[in-house]
């Protein structure tokens, strides 16, 4: 791999890590000032929001300037969320913010990876960012629930500074002030990625014109017989999974009674066992074969479902580490096969912008749907069930739609597969 990339990884890394600590921090929040059940469940869809309504320009601008570049405005927005949830704004209003740095920060991320590095390096690349950044979300969400426990959360808040007020009365408040900290060092980590030499795509005098031009992108991508798979797959297992961060959270309680500081220690588990899934996918799987993949989604499914069944600590751990396995055995080679027809569609910044969109969206709408039904009672264990139904009925569908795709289109997907078989050979 090239010096540069381990730079990107390291600011991936605390951004990411950064986000889950203050989701953590922003349920406690809201939990400590007794808010509706249905406000934390809102956060994750909040979150998503602005990757869906700032899809078509998002990634126009991260193909207009440096990567590099675009990555520090979009942490710089994540602190300005921080500080308007610290002093005082809504939760659901300041995270939406910090959901507005990320959908800058994202196509900027995965973009540069398509020009820093030939295609065979791609499924490997995506490894190691995907495993890196679920590493994040662990350490993230283990970090957050420590933040506004008990332990750590009374010396923080014991602490004294000279002249300075800083108004901080309640443990969630002194988790976010750690962590704009956080923010700004991998905002430093931006400022040492290399400029790749891609030659920028100016942005339209009249920004409203990328409208089209995304929804063009937008259907290039789904009529491509590799690439409407691979972003169909895409689509639901993050817009499923996303909507699992907080579920974990409420089952968690419901199931075993945890806190949320114990609850998020739960959730890290399963992204545990997706890291370890998406670092064997990246040395086992190649870009040609990644649709062979498919089939751990259906049993995804089924293992989310079988969650309601258990009550035991210690046989959910190993349990959730599979489940999280699978998931990230299964999204690394379709992620990266997905960005290897969006590169060759479109380019590396507007390809992540679709992919984006479609993702978030499904995460938007599963998050609203779950929100609503926690509003009118719906339990934990309910919600596991439809996600579980949802996925493995799905996957199985885009099986279905594989197939007869190998059948009715067999010489475009042939020479689909041959290009892709030809770069990671040779790019």
């Amino acid at each position: 791999m090239k010096r540069g990339f381990y730079t990107i990884m390291a600011a991936q890394f605390f951004s990411s890590l950064a986000d889950n600590a203050l989701f953590i921090a922003a349920v406690e929040l809201l939990r400590t000032s007794r808010a509706p059940g249905w406000q934390a469940a809102a956060l994750v869809p909040m979150f998503a929001l602005f990757y869906v309504v700032l899809a078509p320009f998002v990634g126009a601008f991260a193909d207009s300037r440096p990567k590099g570049q675009v990555m520090f405005v979009s942490n710089a927005i994540k602190v300005v969320g921080c500080l308007a949830m610290l002093f005082g704004l809504h939760p659901l209003l300041a995270y939406a913010i910090v959901g507005l740095g990320a959908a800058a920060y994202s196509p900027a991320k995965y973009g540069i990876l398509t020009e820093l590095l030939p295609p065979s390096q791609l499924v490997k690349a995506n490894g190691w960012i995907e495993g890196l950044t679920i590493a994040s979300i662990i350490l993230g969400i283990l970090m957050g629930g420590q933040l506004v426990g008990l332990a750590v959360s009374s010396k923080l808040l014991a602490l004294d500074f000279p002249v300075i007020d800083t108004g901080m009365d309640t443990a969630p408040e002194a988790a976010i002030f750690i962590l704009i900290f956080l923010y700004m060092l991998a905002a430093w980590f931006n400022t040492r990625i290399p400029h790749t030499g891609v030659e920028m795509r100016p942005i339209p005098k009249n920004p409203l014109e990328l409208v089209p031009d995304f929804w063009s992108c937008n259907n290039r991508l789904w009529q491509d017989k590799l690439g409407q798979i691979s972003l169909a797959t895409t689509t639901l297992i993050w817009g499923v999974t996303g909507n699992l961060r907080y579920i974990m959270l409420a089952w968690s309680a419901a199931a075993l009674g945890y806190s949320t500081t114990q609850a998020s220690a739960l959730s890290g588990v399963v992204a545990l066992g997706t890291a370890v899934g998406a670092v064997v996918a990246s040395m086992r799987t190649r870009l040609d074969r990644a649709t062979g993949v498919i089939p751990l989604g259906i049993a995804s499914g089924l293992l989310i479902i079988a969650m309601n069944f258990i009550d035991n600590v210690w046989v959910a751990i190993p349990f959730l580490i599979l489940m999280g396995g699978l998931v990230g055995y299964l999204v690394v080679p379709m992620n990266a096969l997905l960005q290897h027809r969006g590169h060759n569609l479109m380019g590396a910044g507007r390809s992540i912008a679709v992919q984006n969109f479609n993702e978030q969206a499904c995460i938007l709408g599963l998050g609203a749907f779950y929100s609503l039904s926690a509003g009118l009672g719906m339990s934990a264990f309910g919600a596991i069930t439809a996600f579980g139904v949802v996925v493995a009925g799905v996957m199985w569908i885009i099986q279905r739609w594989h197939k007869r795709n190998l059948v009715k289109h067999k010489d475009e997907v042939d020479h689909l597969l041959e290009i892709a078989r030809h770069d990671n050979v040779h790019g």
